[in-house]
């Protein structure tokens, strides 16, 4: 596979232990990303608009992964939001949850989630999901990077 350039992520989980797992399973990869954590879909929408509006502080987003179960707005409405925005719509959003629901699972799909990942229990399994996560959804990041800078 050829070498992938860093990406720059929003994680949006409110739980302190994820948050942990997930940050060291992503700096055991072999690309270094940017990882920037916010607790709630409030919290991400805020980073967001701060980013459009050219805001230092907050990077563009390459690929979002996303928690279901938060306080406040839940990760649907979160992601419902995201792609009615134009300016949005095209950064990657990954679901990572501890839901299997099948109804949970088909909303996020119809709410245009570029994929859904169950949370693995052990750092072992974080690290193997986050390793998929890089040879797959990296790839597609840059793509997608690229494609916004033609436009």
């Amino acid at each position: 596979m050829e070498d992938l350039e860093p990406a720059t992520i929003l994680l949006v989980e409110d739980d302190l232990g994820d948050q942990k797992l997930i940050k060291l399973s992503l700096e055991g990869q072999r690309i270094s990303n940017d990882v920037f954590v916010v607790e709630t879909g409030e919290e991400a929408l805020d980073y967001l608009s701060r980013s459009k509006a050219g805001d230092n502080e907050c990077q563009a987003i390459d690929l979002i992964l996303l928690d279901l179960n938060m306080p406040g707005m839940g990760g649907k409405e979160f992601l419902r939001r995201i792609k009615e925005d134009d300016q949005l719509d095209t950064i990657p959003v990954v679901i990572l949850t501890t839901s299997d629901s099948e109804q949970d699972i088909l909303e996020s799909y119809k709410l245009h989630a570029a994929g859904y990942i169950k949370k693995p229990v052990s750092l072992e399994g974080f690290r193997e999901v986050m390793h998929d996560l890089e040879e797959y959804w990296f790839v597609i990041c840059r793509l997608v990077r690229e494609a916004r800078t033609k436009v």
